[in-house]
């Protein structure tokens, strides 16, 4: 997630320096053409400007709708950062053995680390797991297809085990089933967003018609030093290309990119939270230098 700091020109221009260099090579065909080719009718700015107008609008809707979906992706965390504060909670309001607390409280700590390396599709985060899991389990999870999955399977049957061994009594085993059930109900609803494509017409379309008024821009200005007219587009051209661009990114939060939703950085949080809740000592976060958080 971009924080508010000053991002990076280096970082801007990279995310849109094959669509300038393809605008620049389009332009200066045209540019030659036009000069090459005596045009027989002339285009008004007017209808330039409408037109620009209209893909604005379009590119608006586009941005809206990319946010609705990096929006539900952040709610759905922090859906995920209550249940599992509330889980600790209710386990050692519930249990006495504490050190069996501790140990379903921490894998569930872990869990939000799987759920967020599931999502970008990286390999188990091992380094935050062996701390926070045992090495049996840490062997285990190594073969699944489903890590996250697992670590909660495995939570449902440790409640299994406190309920028939008489440290949980039938309300209080429904009621740490119903925040197991609400964590897994997040899981589902990230993977459906991560899962479902946005249409990708919609962005061709969109770019093809970008370069269509850009087109249409570099006859509509006529008698106009090349140099500067390239410049006038190439003005006009940035801020739609990074608009789209930035709803691009914005539609997809859970591709390890410095828009995604913070989900490590959550993580680190939670288990933050959980470890004071057990009594332990917890170290305050650092300060990034960064302009953006994982």
């Amino acid at each position: 997630m971009l924080l508010k700091k000053r991002i990076p020109l280096a970082y801007i221009a990279k995310n849109i320096k094959y669509e300038l260099f393809a605008v620049l090579v389009f332009n200066c065909i045209i540019i030659s053409l036009k000069y090459y080719i005596d045009l027989s009718f002339k285009i008004p700015i007017n209808i330039v400007a409408f037109l620009g107008t209209a893909i604005s609008l379009v590119l608006s809707f586009k941005l809206s709708q990319s946010y609705d979906r990096w929006w539900e992706a952040r709610k759905i965390w922090g859906a995920i950062v209550n249940d599992s504060r509330s889980f600790t909670l209710q386990l050692k309001t519930f249990c006495k053995d504490m050190g069996l607390v501790r140990k379903v409280s921490l894998r569930q700590a872990g869990w939000n680390f799987a759920l967020a390396n599931h999502l970008r599709k990286l390999k188990l985060p091992e380094r935050d797991l062996e701390r926070l899991i045992v090495s049996e389990e840490l062997t285990n999870l190594r073969q699944q297809a489903h890590p996250p999955l697992e670590l909660l399977n495995k939570n449902e049957e440790e409640l299994k085990k406190m309920h028939q061994n008489g440290l949980i009594n039938d309300f209080q085993q429904i009621q740490l089933d119903s925040t197991l059930v609400r964590l897994c109900a997040s899981m589902g609803k990230a993977e459906r967003i991560k899962n479902t494509v946005f249409p990708t017409t919609y962005i061709l379309y969109l770019r093809l018609f970008i370069f269509i008024f850009l087109a249409i821009l570099v006859v509509a200005l006529d008698e106009i030093n090349p140099f500067v007219e390239i410049g006038i587009v190439m003005g006009v051209a940035i801020p739609f290309l990074l608009l789209q661009k930035t709803a691009i990114y914005l539609q997809d939060p859970f591709e390890n990119r410095p828009t995604d939703t913070p989900m490590t950085t959550i993580s680190h949080a939670i288990e933050a939270n959980i470890r004071m809740l057990l009594g332990e000592k917890v170290q305050p976060a650092k300060a990034t230098d960064d302009f953006y958080i994982m």
